[in-house]
């Protein structure tokens, strides 16, 4: 899957002036609220049309405001879910699936329908209107009703933002599946740096109206130079380990290529391997091996870049065998420290450090 997304256009005192690359996986955007994340996806859906620029699927123009062209949704194949699953309310579940495979000139089969309901697990629910389902049954039905019309991407608006935190953690593993399982690609928009850790393959920043950072989640995130556009308290990096043990005092160790990391017990099998998002402001930095202390969190590493933030902070890069972290140091810590960019350092990370809601299968 190629898509391909230059955007301009104007509402009031908002500009919109988007680029965007995506391929097959999950594509994230990301961004504070106002930043046109929901703008993007509306022009991408057909739901509103830019005043300049263009949009490809799979070498297919969907619009182009030079050539006039401006395929409307129901000839684009592309599924759409929102933040509040708009059911039909006078429907059932089973209508309501249904409804998307209406306009599609070739639908899923009935085994391959059978297939999306099993996933979502709502074949109990097909007789049910929305009134009698839960916020997470509904976006389970509305995700039914967007695969039922066989997309060639999905587009996902803040899907779990209206759910509570139970809520959303039995919904996430359904989108985690849909991507494993090679389902089709998903632009899923979220302000939530959790989801961007269980979904991200390819991430893209949005901040007023522009995309200011895109690539693979991995390298957009261990930037030092994007802590600015991700924000102090989310910054960090993602890294990928496998899990080496379960100890009985309540940790799992997880093998990096730079040595063992600890955290609170994880609920999936030895052997497996899982993403782990660090935070800057949970890595301490020492000129010297650390000897004596609580945590059992330490790294050895190298200094790759050193970026000045926010907040007299600055955002040092940092390279651990394979894996990249970010720290966020003072500029007196920096000083004192007399840092540069090739030094070798020791990362310090506590156990709880890494919660539960920072892993995630990879």
């Amino acid at each position: 899957m190629s898509l391909e997304v230059d955007l301009q256009s104007t509402l009031g005192a908002f500009k919109l002036d988007t680029q965007l690359r995506a391929g097959q996986g999950a594509t994230v955007i990301y961004g504070r609220s106002g930043s046109g994340k929901t703008s993007l996806i509306n022009a991408i859906a057909g739901l509103s049309v830019p005043q300049n620029g263009y949009i490809t699927l799979n070498d297919q123009t969907l619009f182009n405001a030079q050539k006039g062209v401006n395929l409307p949704l129901h000839q684009r194949r592309i599924g759409y879910v929102f933040q509040d699953a708009r059911l039909f309310p006078h429907l059932n579940v089973a209508e309501n699936i249904d409804f998307g495979a209406r306009y599609v000139e070739i639908p899923l089969s009935p085994k391959q329908r059978d297939a999306v309901i099993e996933m979502l697990g709502i074949g109990a629910l097909l007789q049910r209107r929305p009134a009698a389902l839960s916020g997470g049954e509904k976006q389970r039905v509305a995700l039914g009703r967007a695969l039922l019309s066989a997309p060639n991407l999905l587009l996902l608006d803040e899907p779990l933002a209206a759910l509570d935190m139970q809520r959303k953690q039995e919904i996430l593993p359904y989108f985690e599946r849909l991507r494993a399982e090679g389902g089709p690609p998903m632009i899923y928009v979220t302000h939530d740096m959790s989801e961007i850790v269980r979904l991200a393959d390819h991430l893209c920043v949005l901040r007023n109206g522009r995309s200011v950072a895109q690539g693979t989640a991995e390298d957009v995130l261990a930037n030092p130079a994007n802590m600015k556009l991700i924000g102090v308290q989310d910054a960090g990096a993602l890294i990928t380990g496998v899990v080496d043990h379960h100890a009985e005092d309540g940790l799992s160790g997880i093998r990096l290529s730079a040595g063992m990391l600890f955290a609170p017990r994880m609920n999936v099998a030895v052997g497996t391997t899982v993403r782990i998002r660090i935070r800057a402001q949970d890595v301490i930095l020492s000129q010297s091996e650390p000897k004596g202390m609580s945590s059992q969190n330490i790294l050895q590493a190298k200094i790759t870049a050193i970026e000045e933030g926010v907040s007299s902070g600055f955002a040092i890069a940092l390279s651990a065998g394979t894996d990249r972290l970010l720290a966020r140091i003072t500029a007196r810590a920096l000083s004192k420290m007399e840092l540069k960019v090739g030094q070798s350092i020791w990362a310090v990370l506590k156990a709880n450090a890494v919660p539960p809601s920072a892993i995630a299968p990879s």
